[in-house]
């Protein structure tokens, strides 16, 4: 993407999870202007990240007159009234009037998805999905969610209808993908492997962090640290397993790796593409193209900046 004013007016995108809040001014080719991102504090809940917005939105807003503003919100929503289902991650979200609510601090049109529907439809339309369809998106975050985008749209099932492929159980017993390959559930991983192996290379990568152990899993690979490679391994089948379901049921052209996770890179995406084939049958062998998100963590922002613009009277 390149950051610069255009012509045709600016818009908002905004991604709202459980880890980070962006805000982003875009122009009408979805191009960033400007970019604002938040640490969100999980414990002080939607009233927290709510009083965030209410700081930055009206001054921004007053300042850019946005044409329309587009959300893309973690976890299940009515994509046509804006209004949240709940987050799977911070509390207070559920039947709160986003759309409204937003569109009163913004003086302007909010439409509202989920946020891994507008990655989805980030990279399809400027990312790794470029010329590709189906392309089907998952977000590695604080928790896993998907998005199909058919022919350049977000596929919507019954409302609140998302791909949510981090609640595919990968055996009866429940065990939800997500628990395995979120990043929260690889943080865990990765703190209980710590403590049993101190004098791994990933202990020393680790330190005292305390939160957040995956961003630093990338280093112990780097270094071939076996206790960093195994947990890479076992998140990486995990997660060929949960979207064997996915190219089964869709059949997408490409699966997008994004989110947090994701940034590990190219050894995620390597073992991905290579479990995969074991779980999915013959007749679709080898499956789709598994690729990282060519947006990173742009992605969700500049799908909510392309929803902005898709709005009719945009």
């Amino acid at each position: 993407m390149i950051d610069g004013v255009a012509g045709g007016g600016l818009y908002l995108g905004l991604e709202i999870g459980g880890t980070k809040l962006q805000v982003f001014t875009g122009d009408a080719g979805a191009r960033i202007v400007e970019r604002h991102r938040f640490t969100i504090e999980a414990s002080s809940g939607a009233a927290g990240i709510r009083a965030q917005l209410e700081k930055v939105i009206p001054a921004l807003a007053k300042r850019v007159r946005p044409k329309a503003v587009g959300v893309g919100f973690g976890g299940p929503v009515d994509w046509k009234t804006g209004q949240i289902c709940c987050s799977h991650q911070v509390e207070g979200w559920s039947g709160f009037p986003l759309g409204a609510w937003l569109s009163s601090l913004a003086q302007a049109p909010v439409l509202v998805d989920n946020d891994a529907n507008l990655g989805a439809l980030g990279e399809a339309a400027h990312g790794a999905g470029v010329g590709f369809d189906p392309v089907f998106y998952v977000t590695l975050g604080s928790g896993v969610g998907g998005g199909l985008v058919v022919a350049g749209k977000v596929f919507h099932g019954a409302l609140p209808g998302e791909s949510e492929i981090g609640h595919a159980r990968l055996d009866r017993s429940g065990t939800l993908l997500e628990s395995r390959c979120s990043g929260w559930a690889v943080d865990a991983k990765i703190r209980s492997a710590v403590a049993r192996n101190p004098d791994s290379a990933l202990a020393s990568c680790v330190g005292k962090a305390g939160a957040h152990e995956a961003k630093f899993l990338s280093a112990a690979l780097s270094q071939k640290d076996p206790l960093a490679e195994a947990i890479l391994e076992e998140t990486a089948e995990d997660l060929a397993f949960g979207l064997s379901h996915v190219a089964h049921l869709f059949h997408p052209a490409i699966i997008v790796l994004g989110g947090g996770l994701a940034l590990v890179g190219e050894p995620l995406r390597a073992a991905v593409e290579r479990l995969a084939p074991r779980f999915i049958m013959e007749a679709f062998a080898p499956g789709p193209r598994i690729a990282l998100a060519r947006l990173a963590e742009d992605s969700v922002p500049v799908g909510a900046l392309c929803l902005a613009l898709a709005r009719p009277s945009a």
